[in-house]
């Protein structure tokens, strides 16, 4: 009985899942990271000081986990290496 019931639940959650996705709502929490926090990551990469543990991780902009900073950077260099050159003058 509890196995088919979680099943149901299961079924009912993608459902309702995938009809928020047609509807083009965003599924998942508050985004931690936005552009000022990607722009402090990279200075502080580029001063070699960057240490992505900090011990107060929390979200909504404040304090993102090491692994959303180390991200974020990963994503900005692929997305510059990718980019065209502009040329120059």
């Amino acid at each position: 009985m509890a196995e088919s019931e979680r099943d149901y639940i299961r079924d009912k959650t993608l459902e309702g899942q995938e009809t928020a996705r047609t509807e083009g709502k965003a599924i998942g929490g508050v985004k931690a990271s936005d552009e000022d926090m990607l722009a402090t990551a990279l200075r502080l990469h580029d001063d070699e000081r960057l240490s992505p543990h900090h011990p107060h991780r929390k979200k909504r902009g404040h304090h993102p986990a090491p692994a959303t900073v180390m991200r974020m950077l990963r994503e900005h260099d692929e997305q510059t290496a990718t980019a065209p050159l502009e040329p120059t003058a």
